[in-house]
This record gives C-alpha cells, sequence and structure tokens, in this order.
C-alpha cells in the first residue's frame, strides 16, 4: 500500500498502513449520501479514501450547523471517541463531494492503539485539528455577523474543492450555517451586486 493515501503523509508504517486495509471495508457515495446519522450506533470508523464529507449538528430546534469537513486521509474523531465508548453518535457525516470511504471496525481502533503508538498519534493529530475548528465555529458564531460567516464558508469550501466555482444550493448553505434559506439569498444577492461573487443555477463563483 507504499501508493495509499494513509502511507502518503498521515500514516508511515507500511504494516500499519496494510493492516487497516485488511481490516477495513471499502465503499462509495454520491454526493449527498448520509454515511452516518445522529443517533446512530458506531460500528466502524470512516477513513475517507477519496472525496470529502462533512459533519453536521441537529439542535433540538431541528436547525443544522456545520462543525468541520473530514478530507481525503482523515477520520471522523467524534466516531473515534463514540464508537470507543459504546455511545450512539451525536453528529451527522454527509457526502460533500463523491467519496470512497475505508469502514475500520471498532474493535481494530482499540487493538491498533495497543500495538501501534503511530496510530494513538494519528488520533490525537485528528482530535487537535477538529478542536481548533470547532473553535473557529464557536468564534464566528459568537464574533462574526452572517454575512462574514457565509463568505468565509465559501472561501473554506473553494479551498478545499480546489475550485473557485462552487457547487451548493442556498438551503444547503442555510443549513450548514444554522440560519434561513431567504437571509442566505439576499446575502449572497448583497455579495454578487458587490462583485464579490457571481451566481448561477446551484452554482456560485467566487470572483
Amino acid at each position: 500500500m507504499e501508493n495509499s493515501v494513509l502511507s502518503s503523509e498521515f500514516i508511515t508504517s507500511p504494516e500499519l498502513v496494510e493492516k487497516i486495509y485488511s481490516s477495513g471495508v471499502s465503499k462509495k457515495y454520491k454526493t449527498g449520501d448520509i454515511i452516518l446519522d445522529e443517533n446512530s450506533s458506531i460500528r466502524a470508523i470512516p477513513i475517507v479514501m477519496k472525496g470529502m464529507i462533512k459533519v453536521i449538528r441537529t439542535e433540538e430546534d431541528g436547525k443544522e450547523i456545520l462543525l468541520y469537513y473530514i478530507k481525503s486521509g482523515e477520520s471522523c474523531i467524534m466516531s473515534f471517541l463514540g464508537g470507543m465508548h459504546n455511545e450512539k453518535s451525536i453528529v451527522k457525516a454527509e457526502v460533500e463531494e463523491d467519496a470512497e470511504i475505508l469502514f475500520l471496525p471498532v474493535d481494530k481502533v482499540s487493538i491498533f492503539i495497543k500495538q501501534y503508538p503511530e496510530w494513538l498519534d494519528y488520533i490525537f493529530r485528528l482530535y487537535h485539528k477538529r478542536f481548533e475548528e470547532l473553535l473557529d465555529i464557536v468564534n464566528a458564531i459568537a464574533f462574526k455577523k452572517v454575512d462574514e460567516r457565509l463568505l468565509l464558508l465559501l472561501h473554506k469550501k473553494a479551498e478545499l474543492l480546489n475550485s473557485k466555482t462552487i457547487t451548493v444550493t442556498h438551503e444547503q448553505l442555510a443549513n450548514e450555517l444554522g440560519t434561513a434559506r431567504v437571509v442566505v439569498s439576499r446575502l449572497l444577492k448583497q455579495l454578487e451586486d458587490a462583485g464579490t461573487v457571481k451566481l448561477g443555477r446551484n452554482k456560485i463563483l467566487l470572483e
């Protein structure tokens, strides 16, 4: 597995990479597919091989908010923690870009922690990254206006997709920001009038 996404920069032990692949089950998903829902049992940890998924939290009033994205070579730290403690999922994971995901059984996660210090380091690095991203979300909600948060989200998507053209609906953006679609539509029109973006049918071009 020398050319695998894991061995490229995340895990250097060929033996560990081989065991991860041989122990897991690979599945392919399309954009919009739900791979993990809230209150679901976590029997396997998803590791993204290709594409990208987003992790969302739904509040009691039904509003959703984007927590973070999971790119190729990364996994969901919430799944790690929930799976290892035999707890239900408190988040939803949705495919943002057509993805191939390797599902590693929870029991293997604990075994690898004992056998490979590098595996534990991989988990800690993910935890550290997600913690920083969640702090950014908290700061944005507390201190930034919705229009600033919208523009930050668009730039984040463009960076992750490596494209200034973003395929997304106003409803999807509203869900990720935890606000109403009409608010997003109004703000996008203002951004277009200011020459910051160009709007198309389910597409947004960052100028």
